[in-house]
């Protein structure tokens, strides 16, 4: 979303790519879960293969919710668009950028 502002704004953007290497912020929405209101965000290698970018980092923050079941299946979708990644694929075989957002509902 755009961004409009009363002057020129001349600072680069603090959470810019480049000043992550080869790592990228990656936030993730579980839509309709009232015990997490927005999406968190994870900085993970880019080339993290997404089975260990989910048992890693996304499964143990989502498991404080009390209803968490490891055996449920969620439905994902980056900017509207859904997506189904499979265990070796990396946030770019999936259209995941730099901050972008990827939602996942219950399914």
């Amino acid at each position: 979303m755009p961004v409009k502002a009363i002057s020129e704004y001349k600072f680069p953007s603090k959470s810019r790519q480049e000043l992550y290497g080869d790592d990228q912020l990656v936030h993730v929405w579980w839509k309709d879960n009232p015990w997490f209101c927005a999406a968190a965000c994870f900085r993970a290698p880019r080339a993290m293969p997404w089975s260990d970018f989910w048992s890693a980092l996304v499964v143990p923050f989502f498991e404080e919710d009390p209803d968490w079941s490891p055996d449920q299946q969620f439905a994902f979708s980056i900017d509207g668009t859904p997506v189904e990644p499979k265990a070796t694929d990396t946030f770019a075989d999936i259209g995941l950028v730099h901050k972008g957002v990827l939602a996942m509902v219950r399914a």
